[in-house]
């Protein structure tokens, strides 16, 4: 089913409260079509640092699947991962995600 005109591919976010920190499911649509599902896992010190004042790590977790689709299709992201992996195959994304705050 190919994409509604003018639709924009998007993760929609949704995290709970695991441990010390969260576990996150994202769904990648392209239009109202899921493309691709991930769970991320996000640490209450990583939420801290990269996103100061944060109660809950939503917006940082979208933005950080913003930073990946904009270098690789959603199909190539690992299904499953803790979120400071990003930075493992991109370098540049902690300060690319502070910048962006």
């Amino acid at each position: 089913m190919p994409a509604l005109p003018g639709a924009v591919v998007r993760p929609d976010v949704t995290c709970s409260r695991a441990g010390d920190g969260w576990s996150c499911d994202v769904a990648i649509r392209d239009g109202e079509r899921i493309v691709t599902t991930h769970q991320v896992t996000v640490a209450a010190a990583d939420l801290a640092r990269l996103d100061p004042g944060a109660a809950s790590p939503e917006d940082l977790v979208r933005r950080s699947f913003v930073f990946l689709l904009a270098r690789e299709p959603a199909s190539s992201i690992l299904r499953s991962f803790g979120l400071m992996e990003i930075g493992r195959y991109f370098p540049e994304y902690e300060a690319t995600i502070i910048a962006g705050r």
